[in-house]
């Protein structure tokens, strides 16, 4: 007996995300039209975001909203995407991108049956928690989209996922691509042997620990840390600056070493770390970040990998990547679209996604198609 959907579904791409909903949509179509259910030429809703020459902007939605089970994509760090304003390109900020969600959530004006956002990389995500006299913007975000009539937040990889603790009562996910990772590593380097003899999981820092004891744990590796010493006394560009990383674990000489984190921003931490690694004797370093912001250029990653610092870097395209990184020889992309259309089309259905927020025993399946995979090239 085929399971009946909650209600008709209807996919939003917000600005920038066109290209993603569009992968999305074509696994959407193929699984409904195999399925039996009744496909259609496309899920995606028309909608637009048009500006004002001053600036201020509006939503339009091109199609009836009655009844429909919504999901609504937003890549709130995609740069690429500019507006016109006073006759000047500008680049589409955070802020702007949340505006417009905001804008097409009022569009809908109620309408819809059921709304779930679908936000890979959190608005704010990073001022999760207060330290002083200072805003507290990632919970503001969650609890004005649930005021707005938000159902479902659908993320991943959440700097601190605790921050749903501000929306006890509502729906929120913080999903891994620990899965995809690991086949994205295989694929990219087919002689990886992942065992406790010849590779290591490594957390940059203490925040880390939690998402690199999950991959420790399914890959049955050993792990290592290091931990941040910072100077307290001063702030520079919002922070405190990092005087040193100093290492916890285990000896790394001759091993393979993954190192695990949420996000590349500038970079700093990241290869400071690669670069401790490498002289404790390490033979390769992949790193695994779910996003690469790169946020000041591609020029250090380009000499440490001419010097041998890291291998290979792995990042989802859940978040816009300058084209320039697609050249880069140490860069590999981990598609996501085929898992959030995974993620809908289950919703859609009503049913339970806990085992696509826990890949296990794929990931298990996939280790073990790897270690006969290595077996016949010996």
């Amino acid at each position: 007996m085929k399971q009946s959907l909650y209600a008709e579904l209807s996919v939003i791409g917000m600005k920038g995300c066109e290209h993603f909903v569009d992968q999305v949509d074509y696994y959407l179509r193929e699984w409904r039209r195999h399925g039996g259910f009744n496909s259609r030429d496309s899920f995606l809703t028309s909608v637009e975001c048009p500006r004002f020459g001053s600036g201020e902007g509006k939503a339009l939605i091109h199609e009836t909203m009655r009844g429909q089970d919504v999901f609504i994509i937003c890549d709130i760090f995609n740069y690429g995407a500019t507006y016109k304003m006073r006759g000047m390109e500008v680049p589409m900020s955070p802020d702007d991108h949340y505006a417009d969600l905001k804008r097409i959530i009022a569009a809908i004006g109620g309408k819809a049956r059921r709304i779930t956002v679908i936000m890979p990389m959190l608005y704010e995500g990073r001022q999760h928690k207060r330290n002083s006299r200072e805003s507290l913007d990632c919970a503001i975000m969650l609890q004005e989209l649930v005021h707005m009539g938000v159902s479902n937040l659908i993320t991943f990889d959440a700097h601190d996922p605790r921050i749903s603790n501000a929306i006890p009562l509502s729906g929120f996910d913080n999903v891994r691509p620990t899965y995809q990772m690991t086949k994205a590593l295989i694929r990219a380097v087919p002689d990886v042997v992942i065992d406790k003899e010849h590779m290591m999981i490594i957390s940059p820092d203490e925040g880390a620990m939690e998402r690199c004891m999950y991959y420790s744990s399914v890959l049955g590796l050993d792990i290592g840390m290091f931990y941040k010493r910072r100077n307290y006394s001063i702030v520079v560009n919002g922070k405190n600056p990092i005087e040193a990383h100093e290492y916890l674990g285990q000896d790394l000489e001759g091993k393979d070493v993954i190192i695990v984190d949420d996000m590349i921003s500038s970079g700093e931490s990241l290869l400071d770390v690669a670069n401790q690694i490498k002289e404790r004797g390490a033979k390769r370093i992949f790193n695994f970040a779910t996003f690469g912001l790169f946020t000041d250029g591609y020029e250090r990653f380009d000499k440490a990998h001419k010097d041998g610092i890291f291998d290979k870097i792995f990042t989802t395209n859940l978040v816009y990547r300058d084209p320039e990184l697609f050249t880069k020889p140490w860069y590999v992309e981990v598609n996501m679209c085929k898992y959030v259309a995974y993620i809908i089309d289950t919703l859609n259905h009503d049913d339970t996604i806990s085992e696509l927020l826990n890949p296990a025993t794929r990931i298990q399946v996939l280790m073990d198609k790897h270690i006969k995979d290595l077996a016949k090239q010996k």
